[in-house]
């Protein structure tokens, strides 16, 4: 019988669920702020780990560029905590990158939201309908 997850797959499920505790409980630097770890992609050799991540309060890219630098700089902080509390043999090297998926998540949902508004205002959409 094959395995559900891959091993690659369990590791980065676990690192995803330990950043995030880590992150929010450990790091100190007020770069860093309110911080979702959204998913974690690692290598075959379990030898790096790319993380990405959406910041609440990330309005600029210059926001996000300092909070993905103050990410790398603590990634060895980081690293150390998840293998003092991991059965690891290593730990992988942690990459943090940002997720921008959300963003144009929320972009669309405008979009989508304003045309409905548009149909609507020209009589083309019937509000009764999406209520049953």
């Amino acid at each position: 019988m094959a395995k559900e997850y891959a091993r690659t797959q369990r590791v980065a499920d676990y690192l995803q669920r330990e950043l995030a505790t880590l992150i929010q409980t450990e790091v100190r630097d007020p770069r860093v702020g309110m911080v979702s770890v959204t998913g974690v992609d690692v290598s075959r050799d379990l030898g790096h780990a790319r993380v990405y991540y959406t910041k609440m309060d990330a309005d600029t890219a210059e926001q996000a560029a300092e909070t993905t630098e103050a990410l790398n700089r603590a990634a060895g902080f980081l690293r150390s905590q998840l293998s003092k509390d991991s059965s690891m043999r290593s730990v992988p090297n942690l990459r943090f990158y940002f997720d921008t998926s959300v963003g144009h998540g929320r972009d669309l949902e405008d979009l989508i939201r304003r045309a409905a508004d548009a149909d609507r205002d020209l009589g083309l959409r019937d509000d009764s309908a999406e209520e049953s």
